[in-house]
């Protein structure tokens, strides 16, 4: 920090000289541009997701029995759910966690990029226009730290689920470059161990999950309207700067680490203010990842219980590993999106209700267009899609 900056939220910065955290931050300071400094998010993330264990290398045997697992349910998903395949042959990795890490912060970084740089300007529109002119620095001040909070935040998020994911599609999101499905082995041999699963079987189960959201994001169309969504919700982002302001204040200057609590925490540090217009924009965010992965769990749960004499077991045991995930920490923390599991749930609800009601076939159409996707409305009430639709 340049002599003579004044500190905004009190205390005196030398105070936090020799704080760990504060040292890497000062170390990776110039590492890297842009609205994440994505050196330092990789850092954060592998040193929690080392919290979890051993994270051992796969061996050439995990390497064969997911390449044989993955064959198998693309022929599965193409077969029941009538989509055309991806053009492109799945690349897959069975990986560490460290290594999950690696790839979701280069994969994810063409979403979050976008939207880091969005509420950089919403938090510089808010301190120019919110706050007194005797605390105008503030806005020079956290011009200047945004990236590394960002990292920071990034880091913690992906360093969390890197403790927890099973695929690559756990974080359920439209991604570019050539397909790969990642398998993070240490969890997923931690999870068979843990609730005592048949290993082929459950493997087989996790390349279900993972090629049906590849088929999914396959789309021509998909990835486009989600980026499109996205981008709109975040370009009239208002972010809560006297909340923020608060959270900064409340900071205890004799305690170096108390920010690293505050990006650990499940709220974080940046909180969005929502008009009706931004409700409705948040909407058609929620609806698409409520239909991708509703449907995902709709197609998963089919096959799984015509495929595996387990399955029983499998779903019951995810059911109960879920059971504390109120929300979607990649869309919540990291994007201000409110994304709650409930609205998986009701995805899922919208599928079954529909195949009742009609066939597979009609099921599938969904992904024929972005404006086939169901509304949030549509979702709660399954035949409003139908009649707009069928």
């Amino acid at each position: 920090m340049p002599p003579g900056f004044g500190f905004p939220f009190g205390g005196d910065p030398e105070q936090f000289k020799d704080a760990p955290l504060f040292r890497e931050l000062q170390r990776v300071m110039s590492s890297s541009s842009g609205p994440v400094n994505w050196e330092l998010a990789r850092q954060v993330a592998i040193a929690s997701a080392v919290e979890a264990g051993e994270d051992r290398e796969p061996t050439e045997a995990d390497r064969h029995v997911f390449e044989d697992a993955v064959r198998v349910a693309e022929l599965h998903v193409a077969r029941f759910t009538g989509l055309e395949p991806p053009s492109d042959v799945a690349q897959v990795r069975p990986v560490r966690r460290a290594e999950w890490v690696t790839a979701n912060a280069e994969s994810l970084r063409e979403l979050l990029e976008p939207a880091a740089r969005r509420i950089g300007e919403a938090m510089d529109r808010a301190t120019r226009e919110q706050l007194p002119p005797e605390m105008q620095q503030m806005a020079s001040f956290m011009g200047q730290i945004s990236p590394l909070l960002m990292g920071t935040q990034v880091g913690q998020v992906l360093g969390f689920l890197a403790q927890r994911v099973l695929g690559q599609f756990d974080v359920a999101v439209p991604r570019s470059g050539p397909g790969a499905v990642l398998f993070v082995v240490p969890n997923i041999a931690m999870f068979e161990k843990d609730w005592s699963l048949d290993r082929t079987e459950f493997r087989t189960w996790v390349a279900l999950h993972e090629v049906t959201h590849r088929f999914e994001f396959a789309r021509p169309w998909a990835r486009e309207r989600f980026r499109e969504v996205l981008d709109d919700f975040l370009s009239t982002l208002t972010i809560d700067m006297e909340g923020m302001q608060a959270k900064l204040a409340g900071l205890d200057a004799a305690d170096p680490e108390a920010l690293q609590g505050l990006m650990e925490s499940d709220e974080g540090l940046f909180g969005a203010e929502l008009d009706d217009e931004q409700r409705l924009k948040l909407a058609r965010i929620q609806s698409f990842m409520a239909a991708a992965e509703g449907y995902g769990d709709h197609v998963m749960h089919a096959l799984g219980a015509e495929l595996l004499g387990s399955y029983g077991q499998i779903e019951e045991a995810m059911r109960r590993y879920r059971e504390g995930e109120a929300g979607d920490p990649v869309f919540e923390r990291l994007l201000g999106v409110e994304m709650k599991r409930e609205q998986y749930v009701a995805g899922r609800a919208f599928c079954d209700t529909v195949v009742e009601l009609t066939d597979e076939a009609t099921l599938t159409r969904m992904w024929d267009s972005a404006e086939a996707m169901p509304s949030l409305p549509e979702i709660g009430e399954p035949r409003l899609w139908l009649a707009r639709t069928v």
